[in-house]
Protein backbone atom coordinates (compact mmCIF):
# COMPACT_ATOMS: atom_id res chain seq x y z
CA UNK A 1 0.00 0.00 0.00
CA UNK A 2 1.24 3.58 -0.92
CA UNK A 3 1.21 6.19 1.84
CA UNK A 4 0.54 9.40 1.27
CA UNK A 5 2.09 12.38 3.83
CA UNK A 6 1.57 15.54 4.66
CA UNK A 7 4.23 18.49 4.86
CA UNK A 8 4.41 21.75 5.66
CA UNK A 9 6.61 24.80 4.01
CA UNK A 10 6.31 28.20 6.38
CA UNK A 11 3.34 26.21 8.44
CA UNK A 12 1.65 25.74 4.93
CA UNK A 13 0.59 22.13 3.96
CA UNK A 14 1.04 20.21 1.29
CA UNK A 15 1.40 16.48 0.51
CA UNK A 16 3.85 13.87 -0.86
CA UNK A 17 2.92 10.07 -2.24
CA UNK A 18 5.95 7.22 -1.27
CA UNK A 19 5.42 5.72 -4.70
CA UNK A 20 7.07 9.25 -6.06
CA UNK A 21 10.12 9.03 -3.50
CA UNK A 22 12.81 9.55 -5.90
CA UNK A 23 11.60 12.69 -7.39
CA UNK A 24 11.00 16.05 -5.39
CA UNK A 25 7.12 16.40 -5.98
CA UNK A 26 3.78 18.38 -4.08
CA UNK A 27 0.68 18.03 -4.48
CA UNK A 28 -0.08 21.76 -2.58
CA UNK A 29 -3.04 22.80 -0.92
CA UNK A 30 -5.17 25.77 -1.05
CA UNK A 31 -3.04 27.14 1.52
CA UNK A 32 -0.67 28.31 -1.20
CA UNK A 33 -2.78 30.37 -3.27
CA UNK A 34 -2.13 32.65 -5.19
CA UNK A 35 1.51 31.66 -5.34
CA UNK A 36 2.42 30.47 -9.33
CA UNK A 37 4.59 27.35 -10.19
CA UNK A 38 7.82 29.44 -10.32
CA UNK A 39 7.49 30.03 -6.72
CA UNK A 40 6.42 26.92 -5.36
CA UNK A 41 9.33 25.20 -7.55
CA UNK A 42 11.91 26.51 -5.32
CA UNK A 43 9.84 24.70 -2.36
CA UNK A 44 10.73 21.51 -3.94
CA UNK A 45 13.82 22.63 -6.11
CA UNK A 46 15.50 26.02 -6.21
CA UNK A 47 17.25 25.64 -8.91
CA UNK A 48 14.65 23.36 -11.52
CA UNK A 49 13.04 25.76 -14.24
CA UNK A 50 9.43 25.84 -14.24
CA UNK A 51 7.10 24.68 -17.23
CA UNK A 52 3.36 24.73 -16.90
CA UNK A 53 0.93 25.44 -19.92
CA UNK A 54 -2.62 26.56 -20.53
CA UNK A 55 -4.88 24.21 -19.65
CA UNK A 56 -7.92 23.41 -21.77
CA UNK A 57 -9.76 20.03 -20.53
CA UNK A 58 -8.47 18.41 -23.54
CA UNK A 59 -5.52 15.76 -24.63
CA UNK A 60 -2.78 17.23 -25.97
CA UNK A 61 0.20 16.54 -24.25
CA UNK A 62 3.32 18.59 -24.70
CA UNK A 63 7.46 18.29 -23.67
CA UNK A 64 9.23 20.81 -21.91
CA UNK A 65 11.49 21.60 -25.36
CA UNK A 66 7.80 22.02 -27.14
CA UNK A 67 6.96 24.98 -24.71
CA UNK A 68 8.51 27.70 -23.97
CA UNK A 69 9.76 28.22 -20.45
CA UNK A 70 8.19 31.35 -18.20
CA UNK A 71 11.12 33.25 -17.89
CA UNK A 72 9.63 35.06 -14.93
CA UNK A 73 6.65 34.35 -12.27
CA UNK A 74 3.44 35.30 -13.69
CA UNK A 75 -0.01 35.78 -11.40
CA UNK A 76 -2.70 33.75 -11.87
CA UNK A 77 -5.08 35.91 -13.50
CA UNK A 78 -2.43 37.41 -16.10
CA UNK A 79 -3.26 37.07 -19.81
CA UNK A 80 -2.28 33.73 -20.77
CA UNK A 81 -2.89 33.54 -24.08
CA UNK A 82 1.15 33.72 -24.75
CA UNK A 83 1.08 29.87 -22.97
CA UNK A 84 1.10 26.28 -25.19
CA UNK A 85 -2.38 25.07 -24.79
CA UNK A 86 -2.19 21.27 -23.51
CA UNK A 87 -3.05 19.83 -20.32
CA UNK A 88 -0.22 17.48 -19.90
CA UNK A 89 3.82 18.14 -19.95
CA UNK A 90 6.58 16.03 -20.21
CA UNK A 91 10.34 16.66 -19.48
CA UNK A 92 12.96 15.95 -21.17
CA UNK A 93 16.11 16.83 -19.52
CA UNK A 94 16.97 16.60 -15.93
CA UNK A 95 15.67 19.81 -13.28
CA UNK A 96 12.87 20.50 -14.98
CA UNK A 97 9.51 20.95 -12.76
CA UNK A 98 6.45 20.76 -14.46
CA UNK A 99 2.77 21.79 -13.48
CA UNK A 100 -1.10 21.33 -13.40
CA UNK A 101 -3.51 23.05 -11.96
CA UNK A 102 -6.62 21.59 -10.25
CA UNK A 103 -10.16 22.19 -8.69
CA UNK A 104 -11.77 19.17 -8.78
CA UNK A 105 -10.59 17.25 -11.93
CA UNK A 106 -7.43 14.81 -11.08
CA UNK A 107 -3.63 16.14 -10.58
CA UNK A 108 -1.61 12.93 -12.14
CA UNK A 109 2.43 13.07 -11.63
CA UNK A 110 4.24 10.27 -13.17
CA UNK A 111 7.83 9.50 -12.91
CA UNK A 112 9.75 7.10 -14.70
CA UNK A 113 12.48 4.94 -12.26
CA UNK A 114 14.86 4.76 -15.12
CA UNK A 115 15.00 7.71 -16.88
CA UNK A 116 14.31 9.96 -14.39
CA UNK A 117 12.06 11.66 -16.18
CA UNK A 118 8.62 13.07 -15.24
CA UNK A 119 5.02 14.41 -16.36
CA UNK A 120 2.48 16.47 -14.81
CA UNK A 121 -1.29 15.67 -16.20
CA UNK A 122 -4.70 17.65 -15.50
CA UNK A 123 -7.23 15.12 -16.39
CA UNK A 124 -11.31 16.03 -15.83
CA UNK A 125 -14.24 13.95 -17.16
CA UNK A 126 -13.59 15.37 -20.26
CA UNK A 127 -9.79 14.97 -20.55
CA UNK A 128 -10.27 11.56 -19.01
CA UNK A 129 -12.74 10.65 -21.92
CA UNK A 130 -10.24 11.74 -24.67
CA UNK A 131 -7.70 9.54 -22.53
CA UNK A 132 -5.02 12.04 -21.85
CA UNK A 133 -3.23 9.84 -19.39
CA UNK A 134 -2.59 7.03 -21.58
CA UNK A 135 -1.81 9.70 -24.34
CA UNK A 136 0.95 10.74 -21.81
CA UNK A 137 2.57 7.45 -21.20
CA UNK A 138 2.93 7.12 -24.94
CA UNK A 139 4.99 10.00 -25.11
CA UNK A 140 7.06 8.44 -22.52
CA UNK A 141 6.84 5.09 -24.82
CA UNK A 142 8.34 7.46 -27.32
CA UNK A 143 10.98 9.18 -25.14
CA UNK A 144 12.20 5.02 -24.17
CA UNK A 145 10.65 4.20 -21.49
CA UNK A 146 9.12 1.03 -20.35
CA UNK A 147 5.88 0.61 -18.71
CA UNK A 148 7.46 -1.50 -15.82
CA UNK A 149 9.78 1.41 -14.78
CA UNK A 150 6.74 4.27 -14.21
CA UNK A 151 5.20 5.13 -11.11
CA UNK A 152 1.72 7.29 -11.18
CA UNK A 153 0.23 9.36 -8.56
CA UNK A 154 -3.26 10.72 -8.49
CA UNK A 155 -4.10 13.45 -6.19
CA UNK A 156 -6.50 14.90 -4.07
CA UNK A 157 -9.70 15.04 -6.43
CA UNK A 158 -13.73 15.28 -6.35
CA UNK A 159 -14.74 11.40 -5.16
CA UNK A 160 -17.03 9.60 -7.19
CA UNK A 161 -19.17 9.46 -3.71
CA UNK A 162 -20.04 12.92 -4.37
CA UNK A 163 -19.31 13.33 -7.84
CA UNK A 164 -22.93 13.59 -9.94
CA UNK A 165 -23.09 13.89 -13.84
CA UNK A 166 -25.28 12.73 -16.68
CA UNK A 167 -25.69 9.57 -17.45
CA UNK A 168 -24.44 10.87 -21.18
CA UNK A 169 -20.87 12.22 -19.30
CA UNK A 170 -21.06 9.51 -17.45
CA UNK A 171 -21.05 6.89 -20.75
CA UNK A 172 -18.65 8.81 -22.67
CA UNK A 173 -15.84 8.41 -20.37
CA UNK A 174 -16.89 4.81 -19.57
CA UNK A 175 -16.45 4.36 -22.98
CA UNK A 176 -12.84 5.20 -22.80
CA UNK A 177 -12.33 1.68 -21.13
CA UNK A 178 -15.11 -0.26 -22.91
CA UNK A 179 -14.06 0.14 -26.82
CA UNK A 180 -16.58 -3.21 -27.51
CA UNK A 181 -19.68 -0.92 -27.06
CA UNK A 182 -20.77 2.33 -28.01
CA UNK A 183 -24.14 2.44 -26.48
CA UNK A 184 -24.53 4.67 -23.41
CA UNK A 185 -27.10 2.21 -21.46
CA UNK A 186 -24.44 -0.66 -22.39
CA UNK A 187 -22.04 1.02 -20.83
CA UNK A 188 -23.29 1.78 -17.98
CA UNK A 189 -24.07 -1.97 -17.25
CA UNK A 190 -20.62 -3.04 -18.54
CA UNK A 191 -19.31 -0.36 -15.89
CA UNK A 192 -21.44 -1.25 -12.79
CA UNK A 193 -20.56 -5.15 -13.45
CA UNK A 194 -16.86 -4.17 -12.80
CA UNK A 195 -14.93 -4.98 -9.63
CA UNK A 196 -14.57 -1.39 -7.85
CA UNK A 197 -17.34 0.01 -10.22
CA UNK A 198 -16.56 3.84 -11.30
CA UNK A 199 -20.50 4.18 -11.22
CA UNK A 200 -22.16 4.52 -8.46
CA UNK A 201 -25.89 5.12 -7.54
CA UNK A 202 -27.77 9.15 -7.84
CA UNK A 203 -31.00 9.38 -6.82
CA UNK A 204 -31.53 12.70 -9.65
CA UNK A 205 -33.23 10.85 -12.81
CA UNK A 206 -31.00 10.62 -15.20
CA UNK A 207 -27.92 11.20 -13.61
CA UNK A 208 -25.37 8.62 -11.69
CA UNK A 209 -22.01 9.70 -9.30
CA UNK A 210 -18.33 9.06 -11.17
CA UNK A 211 -15.85 8.13 -9.92
CA UNK A 212 -12.91 9.49 -12.66
CA UNK A 213 -10.10 8.21 -10.87
CA UNK A 214 -11.25 4.64 -11.26
CA UNK A 215 -11.70 5.32 -14.50
CA UNK A 216 -8.18 6.52 -15.15
CA UNK A 217 -6.70 3.20 -13.24
CA UNK A 218 -8.98 0.85 -15.56
CA UNK A 219 -7.14 2.49 -18.73
CA UNK A 220 -3.96 2.61 -17.17
CA UNK A 221 -4.54 -1.20 -16.33
CA UNK A 222 -5.68 -1.59 -20.04
CA UNK A 223 -2.49 -0.96 -21.38
CA UNK A 224 -0.87 -2.81 -18.94
CA UNK A 225 0.37 -0.61 -16.00
CA UNK A 226 -0.08 -3.21 -12.64
CA UNK A 227 -1.86 -1.91 -9.82
CA UNK A 228 1.43 -1.53 -7.55
CA UNK A 229 2.61 0.97 -9.93
CA UNK A 230 -0.57 3.39 -9.12
CA UNK A 231 -1.73 4.99 -6.43
CA UNK A 232 -4.66 7.45 -5.76
CA UNK A 233 -4.69 10.13 -2.62
CA UNK A 234 -7.08 9.50 -0.25
CA UNK A 235 -8.51 13.28 -0.27
CA UNK A 236 -11.77 14.50 -1.93
CA UNK A 237 -11.32 17.94 -2.78
CA UNK A 238 -14.97 18.86 -2.80
CA UNK A 239 -15.26 17.23 0.85
CA UNK A 240 -12.35 18.78 2.32
CA UNK A 241 -12.71 22.36 2.29
CA UNK A 242 -10.25 22.89 5.22
CA UNK A 243 -7.48 22.05 2.30
CA UNK A 244 -8.58 22.52 -0.59
CA UNK A 245 -10.67 24.40 -3.27
CA UNK A 246 -13.61 22.57 -5.34
CA UNK A 247 -15.07 24.77 -8.04
CA UNK A 248 -18.10 22.10 -7.91
CA UNK A 249 -18.61 23.25 -4.15
CA UNK A 250 -17.62 26.69 -4.19
CA UNK A 251 -17.62 27.84 -7.66
CA UNK A 252 -14.85 29.63 -7.71
CA UNK A 253 -12.06 29.76 -10.34
CA UNK A 254 -9.35 29.09 -7.45
CA UNK A 255 -7.00 26.27 -8.33
CA UNK A 256 -4.06 24.31 -6.32
CA UNK A 257 -0.43 23.38 -7.98
CA UNK A 258 0.89 19.90 -8.31
CA UNK A 259 4.34 19.35 -9.71
CA UNK A 260 7.19 17.15 -9.93
CA UNK A 261 11.00 17.38 -10.64
CA UNK A 262 12.57 15.59 -12.94
CA UNK A 263 15.99 14.02 -12.29
CA UNK A 264 19.26 12.52 -13.74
Amino acid sequence: MHTWHWHTWKELPYLTCSLLEPWKHGFFTQHFWPRSPEELTSVLQPTAQAYRVKQVHGNRVLTASEIKADQAPLPLEADESSMSAADGLLTDQANQAVWSCTADCTPILIGDRQTGQVAAVHAGWRGTAAKILPLAIARFQNQGSDLTNLRIALGPAIAGEVYQVSAAVAAEVGASVLAQTKDPDSILQMLRQLPHSPILPDDYPGHVRLDVRRVNTLQLEGIGIAPSQIAIAPHCTYQDPKNFFSYRRDNQKQVQWSGIVSRS
